[in-house]
């Protein structure tokens, strides 16, 4: 299999996790995932300075640019097998 199988065989098992992980290790895989599917973050920053959820997932995605595609994939790939067991 190659990576962007193992990702989107990834994506699908983090849907069906046996317990939720912590807001953090959602907000790496959210990063991860957006990383591996979009690139950089490029976008502009939420402008409500209270929508801290937001704020959080902009912040997160914005920290792995120049991170390539592959790596975030890979990263994705392993931190859910270790979610896993």
């Amino acid at each position: 299999m190659d990576m962007k199988e193992l990702f989107e065989k990834a994506v699908e098992e983090s849907k069906g996790l046996s317990e939720k992980p912590s807001n953090e290790t959602l907000l790496i895989l959210y990063s991860l995932y957006k990383q591996a599917t979009e690139g950089d973050n490029t976008t502009d920053p939420p402008s409500n300075p209270f929508d801290f959820v937001s704020r959080a997932k902009y912040e997160a995605w914005a920290g792995l640019n120049g991170k390539t595609k592959e790596e975030a994939m890979k990263e994705y790939v392993d931190l859910v097998n270790k979610l896993k067991g």
